[in-house]
């Protein structure tokens, strides 16, 4: 379990290379939105996805922001390619 605020990382733990890269993903998410609308959007959607699914945890995972970064985790070259907004395509699709 770790939390990225504005770029910096905390964790209990040592992160592995796949986690690292999934927090240096929100990283790149919080930049391009300015950080501070980064987290309005990332509570707001929140909010609409609890009340969608009725469970914190499928509300979570159910965030374009995570689903954009439990996709590409695996893949550390993926900001090499990755195109400002990407989370976007994930804002519709139901994860479930």
């Amino acid at each position: 379990m770790a939390i990225n605020l504005f770029g910096f990382v905390l964790s209990r733990y040592e992160l592995n290379a796949t986690e690292t890269n999934h927090e240096y993903i929100h990283s790149l998410q919080q930049r391009e939105l300015l950080w501070i609308f980064f987290y309005l959007f990332y509570g707001l959607e929140w909010l609409a996805k609890l009340f969608l699914y009725r469970s914190p945890q499928k509300a979570y995972l159910n965030l374009s922001f995570e689903r954009e970064a439990y996709a590409h985790q695996s893949d550390l070259l993926y900001h090499e390619s990755r195109r400002w907004y990407s989370w976007l395509s994930y804002l519709y699709k139901p994860n479930n």
